[in-house]
């Protein structure tokens, strides 16, 4: 079964992809609908939602529009989400792609490499890596991909591992093929199922990540995240809990449906679950 009719015959699917639709024309949409930006201030400090129709989501301590805030907001975690995560997918899948159908010493000495990065909590690493290289963009990428691709390498050496001693991979390396081509046309194709799943879990978390470092000060100063909103509304939390509730929502929201999106997308690539779907 195609994975789009997969995705369109499950609910849950249906409704986190226009959860994930909505997130992202909002956050595409951001620069034409607020051209001005998110720093702006636009009203009086504080502005109840749904009193003031040109500012429907109210404002924040400084009189910032909160949806333009938002909306900029979704831009930041989701561009870092998703670049970190590819980032982090690409080292994995190599490293462990490598170790897995290489073997030998070779294997070894990956995996001890990356059983390195392992020993570390991932979000002290990453407040380490970001705290050197000073809060941006970039370097928050760059920390969220560090800490993210250890178990891609995990995950794909032991599919190659177990992937490589098939009979359809020997007979395609009995017949010439090169390891790389085996390695591509036979072996990866077969793993893609559970690397869709962690690639969705890889891109919730690492929005988590930058949520929580924005949270603790360690954002990019020149963007506008949700972690930041969260942060900057904490203060005011007791008179005015929606500065902090509809960030933690957009959050919640957003990561509910990758992770739903993604086992979808891997059920739809199960033989087992395209068996049981067709009875």
């Amino acid at each position: 079964m195609p994975i789009w009719k997969s995705l369109l015959s499950r609910l849950d699917a249906v409704l986190a992809l226009a959860i994930l639709g909505a997130i992202a024309l909002a956050a595409l949409s951001a620069p034409a609908v607020f051209p001005d930006g998110p720093w702006r201030m636009v009203a009086r400090p504080l502005l109840t939602p749904f009193t003031d129709i040109t500012h429907p989501l109210g404002t924040d301590a400084l009189g910032r529009d909160l949806m333009a805030s938002l909306m900029f907001g979704a831009r930041t975690s989701l561009a870092i989400g998703l670049v970190s995560t590819c980032v982090a997918i690409v080292v994995g899948t190599s490293i462990g792609a490598v170790a897995g159908f290489v073997g030998g010493r070779v294997d070894s000495a990956l995996m001890r490499s990356t059983e390195m990065f392992q020993t570390v909590p991932s979000f002290a690493l990453a407040i380490l890596l970001v705290a050197i290289y000073a809060p941006s963009t970039v370097s928050i990428m760059i920390a969220i991909s560090v800490v993210s691709w250890p178990p891609v390498a995990r995950l794909t050496r032991a599919e190659f591992l177990s992937m490589r001693k098939r009979e359809f991979v020997q007979a395609a390396m009995l017949s010439g093929q090169s390891s790389l081509r085996v390695a591509w046309s036979q072996i990866f194709p077969n793993i893609l199922s559970p690397l869709t799943v962690m690639a969705a879990l890889m891109v919730s978390m690492a929005i988590l990540f930058e949520s929580a470092l924005s949270f603790v000060g360690l954002g990019d100063p020149k963007v506008v995240s949700w972690g930041y909103l969260i942060s900057a509304g904490r203060g005011v939390m007791s008179q005015s809990w929606w500065l902090t509730f509809l960030p933690g929502l957009a959050i919640m929201s957003t990561i509910v449906s990758i992770t739903i999106l993604g086992d979808a997308i891997g059920d739809s690539q199960d033989p087992y679950f395209e068996r049981r779907e067709s009875k």
